[in-house]
């Protein structure tokens, strides 16, 4: 592929949305961007890298098996979506090469064999190639969540931008699981607002304003714990420089949520 890829930031939807009737009308829009996504690349990438927030390590993991098994880390959904295959090929030699990246900017990371792909990963890649034709693989998020220790990864692994990998974070512009409905309305909104003008700053400002995102307005009642929020930390770094672009934008998920998806390019 010629050319430099973007990077994204990706609210993913809840657990296995796309094999769910009602969800997946819920998140029609959701849908709509994810297919954009893939329409709007000029070719397929050569490998697609996701850091979800459904996978951390004590430090960088990168998913290096040829044929990943499936995570269903998720509860109270249907029998069926316990059996969800999503068959994409690993991209052992991108991990090697990802690594590689992130020990030559000191970062401590190693691979791992066995991690199979979580539903922040399956569920959007489903709707994205459903035909799961693109090697695909994950690496982790650290247990710190330290906001400047994910931009570095990010930093490091930039250059695979210009090697025909996509870059995808993938979580959640608001996760409370315990606040949804008309609760999560006006911190969802307020702190969704917040993001919006946060990424449309200066390079350098946003960088800083996003490592201090827990200023924003409602910051801990949106991300009691910022694991959905840490993928943005990478995919920003990735394209620290480059111009923010919101992709999706809903209201009234779940009965109130507001979540927004974003390019970097």
């Amino acid at each position: 592929m010629s050319g430099r890829l973007p990077t994204y930031f990706i609210s993913h939807g809840g657990g296995p949305w796309p094999w769910i009737p009602n969800m997946r009308a819920m998140f029609a829009n959701l849908e709509a961007s994810l297919k954009a996504m893939v329409a709007d690349l000029p070719e397929p990438p050569r490998a697609i890298l996701m850091i979800s927030g459904h996978w951390e390590e004590d430090e960088a993991a990168v998913m290096a098996s040829p044929n990943p098994p499936m995570v269903y880390d998720y509860h109270g959904f249907p029998p069926e979506t316990y059996k969800i295959i999503y068959p994409a090929p690993g991209a052992p030699d991108v991990a090697a090469r990802a690594l590689a990246l992130l020990h030559g900017a000191g970062i401590a990371a190693h691979l791992d064999t066995k991690q199979g792909y979580d539903h922040g990963t399956f569920a959007p890649m489903a709707v994205m190639y459903p035909n799961a034709e693109i090697p695909l693989f994950q690496i982790s998020l650290l247990k710190s969540y330290d906001p400047a220790a994910h931009f570095a990864m990010g930093r490091a692994l930039a250059p695979l931008r210009d090697e025909g990998v996509l870059i995808v974070g993938s979580g959640l512009s608001y996760h409370n699981l315990a606040m949804f409905g008309p609760a999560a309305k006006d911190p969802s909104e307020a702190f969704d607002a917040w993001l919006g003008q946060a990424l449309a700053k200066p390079p350098a400002e946003r960088t800083a304003a996003i490592i201090d995102w827990e200023s924003a307005p409602y910051a801990r009642i949106c991300h009691k714990e910022e694991d959905h929020l840490v993928p943005l930390f990478v995919a920003l770094g990735a394209a620290e420089a480059a111009k923010a672009t919101r992709i999706y934008h809903d209201t009234g998920l779940f009965g109130g949520v507001t979540a927004s998806s974003y390019r970097f390019d």
